[in-house]
């Protein structure tokens, strides 16, 4: 089984948008045994989709395309569809009540050129679209599947999910006699490189399965891809190397799949019933904004204060001005008494701080761009860590902010601090 990726549009070329279509789509049919083997962004343009589609014909079981289902002048997936497969465009009229219902509830006249969205390919199954106003098109012809479905994220993927998915599966129910299933394990803390050595010969652990290494900004994922053939034969490959990776990487392993650190430490604080506060400098807010970005957690998270200027941390965070003077905003002083004033402050369990320089401007030979501390303070304890991360802004804030909420996971779960 092959599958081929066509996303159209060129918003996608000139790079006004990101195409995050293509990623989903790639993991759920790997996931489903028909990996993709090809991946294409066209234009705006007739005669390349046709170009595209009679690729697809001769070389591939199934052909998603996303984007051009719009009802403007320059959509043109139905077009091209009908004029490829000879066909014409019919009226659906439930999919015409759809797209008038939409826009009768927001109290907005539907302009006559949204009739269009309701038309679809007389030889073709209609994908409902809950979200949206462009149903989505299935064309079957013999043992090739042809999907067209609406660009927009959240239209698109619970089409793919609930309709696209099952019918595929039950098509090719006879076909798919290997099974393919990938896990991603998320760390932290260490580079790309520095994982690798430690892991030592990745091909003794993962033998005939797949490995990759998908280093950020925060951290590197660890892409597994095994095949078997039933679930019960992959599921045990994949479990055997993530055993494996656990015994030599565990403490850089923050959780896996799609989840964030932020969400990590929030389940703990939940569950303990403990609560945190944080105190920035040099981040501006970035920790405070990834905390308060998942769902509850007022039932943990206090607040934070972004105490950019000295005299901000000394007024708010009693941050002695002593330490300022002797040691500077940027030291290892600094930094735990910011954690231990805002703890002492909001009245938490638990505390982080940063205060760096984040450049491009400001660094010194003493203190260079880049030169972040990290502070912790909880009723017990308090320390801060030196980082060095670069001389690039944006990087150096969302690494501090990643290397804080690790600080922090680390201290709730019981590990040493070894960066």
């Amino acid at each position: 089984m092959k599958a081929k990726l066509i996303s159209v549009g060129d918003e996608i070329l000139i790079g006004q948008i990101i195409n995050t279509n293509a990623a989903f789509l790639g993991e759920r049919l790997y996931s489903a045994g028909i990996p993709v083997h090809k991946n294409v962004v066209i234009g705006d343009e007739e005669k390349i989709l046709l170009e595209e589609l009679s690729d697809s014909e001769m070389n591939y079981d199934v052909t998603i395309i996303t984007g051009g289902l719009g009802p403007t002048h320059d959509d043109i997936t139905k077009p091209v569809l009908v004029k490829f497969f000879n066909d014409r465009l019919v009226t659906d009229n439930k999919v015409l009540d759809h797209v008038r219902k939409i826009f009768s509830s927001k109290n907005i006249v539907m302009p006559v050129v949204n009739e269009g969205q309701a038309l679809v390919p007389e030889n073709s199954e209609v994908i409902w679209n809950e979200n949206g106003t462009a149903p989505g098109i299935l064309i079957t012809k013999g043992r090739k599947i042809y999907v067209s479905l609406p660009g927009v994220p959240y239209e698109m993927k619970p089409m793919f999910d609930e309709t696209v998915i099952p019918y595929l599966l039950k098509f090719f129910s006879g076909e798919l006699n290997i099974v393919h299933l990938q896990k991603t394990l998320l760390t932290t803390g260490l580079g790309e490189s520095s994982l690798n050595e430690r892991i030592g010969n990745v091909y003794d652990i993962i033998g005939d399965s797949k490995l990759a290494f998908l280093p950020s900004s925060s951290g590197v994922r660890l892409r597994i891809n095994a095949v078997g053939r039933d679930s019960s034969e992959a599921e045990k490959k994949i479990s055997r190397i993530e055993n494996k990776f656990r015994e030599k990487i565990g403490e850089f392993i923050f959780g896996e799949g799609e989840i964030d650190l932020e969400n990590v430490i929030g389940d703990i604080l939940r569950q303990r019933k403990k609560t945190l506060s944080v105190a920035e400098s040099c981040t501006g807010g970035r920790i405070s904004s990834r905390i308060v970005s998942v769902a509850g957690s007022s039932d943990y998270y206090a607040g934070g204060v972004c105490s950019y200027s000295n005299e901000m941390k000394i007024k708010i965070l009693g941050v002695k001005k002593e330490t300022l003077d002797k040691s500077g905003a940027v030291s290892e002083e600094t930094a735990v008494e910011m954690a231990e004033g805002v703890r002492k402050l909001t009245g938490t369990d638990y505390a982080v701080s940063t205060t760096g320089i984040a450049g491009p401007a400001g660094g010194s030979s003493l203190k260079p761009v880049g030169l972040v501390w990290i502070g912790y303070s909880d009723r017990e304890k308090s320390h801060a860590h030196k980082f060095l991360f670069g001389s690039n802004r944006e990087v150096n804030i969302q690494r501090s902010a990643q290397r804080a909420l690790d600080i922090l996971r680390r201290e709730l779960l019981s590990i040493s601090i070894s960066y």
